[in-house]
């Protein structure tokens, strides 16, 4: 049998985008404990099975390996703070989350986007797990968009979607690009700022900025929407997306800069220095936010 590095397979098996889901029970004392799970899975419409599985490092391992009846509550977008609380949380999980008993006195997620009540059907050693399978009794569901997750972090499909449908309107369209030199910006006689282009057209806008930058001797890869947002003074809208690349052969009016030196830089517009800065920052990370707002104020979400 061949030996795999644990880590790789780790991230191997976290790049399948899942969503994220919290699975309480009660402690035979009557005590909720609760995990935060994305190893869930739908099973069977006759009977309505469900599984999830509890790993053996879990302090309640015992207790839901055992447990008689669980719940399983599918996170909402902009439930993280849940969706840490109980993945990582050493104190009283509960206190800190919105909550309510199911039909069978089982504590479940408020605010959560669906929400099952199981009794326990088989539950399944299986290697540093347990399959847990559930036959559900009783659920409910609201319809809005569930809080995903990939690649160790968590994405928005709504917030994603929103931010995408942004750049339909008709903007300004540009793109932070990264290179092995540091980040590319275009110097302007009014300062500096991310290449960009006058989206003429609502449509195709991201394979015209494609275009414009070939135009201009950038090679570039286009990835998600960093920010979107509307600059009033501009009466414009703005979106620019995140890009990877090489530097430019010849460098003309375009310069890199150090991700750490782009705070202290002149930039074209107030809000484009904000979001440079922003930019910098989330760098010594890599975890890149999403903001939509307008120029002067907005919210920045986890994608």
């Amino acid at each position: 049998m061949k030996d795999f590095n644990p880590n790789e397979l780790r991230n191997a098996f976290g790049s399948f985008m899942t969503g994220v889901t919290v699975v309480t029970t009660r402690a035979p004392d009557g005590t909720p404990v609760g995990f935060t799970a994305n190893s869930f899975s739908s099973v069977s419409l006759d009977p309505p099975l469900l599984l999830v599985c509890p790993g053996r490092f879990l302090s309640s391992y015992e207790t839901f390996h055992n447990a008689t009846h669980f719940a399983v509550s599918v996170l909402a977008e902009g439930q993280e703070d849940v969706s840490n609380t109980f993945a990582s949380f050493k104190g009283d999980r509960f206190a800190r989350a919105a909550h309510g008993d199911d039909l069978h006195g089982i504590p479940f997620i408020r605010g959560a986007v669906a929400r099952f009540s199981c009794v326990t059907h088989q539950a399944i050693p299986a290697g540093d797990h347990t399959i847990l399978l559930g036959e559900v009794k009783d659920f409910d569901h609201s319809g809005d968009a569930g809080l995903g997750y990939a690649g160790g972090r968590y994405f928005s499909l709504g917030l994603e979607r929103e931010a995408s449908e942004s750049i339909a309107q008709g903007a300004v369209v540009g793109a932070i690009i990264e290179t092995p030199a540091g980040i590319l910006l275009e110097e302007t006689p009014d300062g500096l700022r991310p290449p960009q282009i006058i989206a003429r057209t609502r449509t195709n806008q991201l394979e015209a900025l494609g275009a414009g930058l070939v135009a201009r001797g950038i090679s570039a890869n286009l990835g998600r929407v960093y920010s979107a947002f509307d600059d009033r003074r501009l009466a414009a809208h703005h979106t620019y997306v995140l890009a990877t690349g090489a530097a430019p052969a010849k460098a003309g009016y375009l310069r890199c800069i150090a991700p750490p030196d782009l705070p202290g830089q002149r930039y074209t517009t107030p809000a484009i220095a904000t979001m440079m800065a922003r930019f910098a920052l989330e760098t010594r990370t890599r975890t890149f936010t999403l903001y939509l707002g307008d120029e002067g104020t907005g919210d920045t979400h986890q994608t």
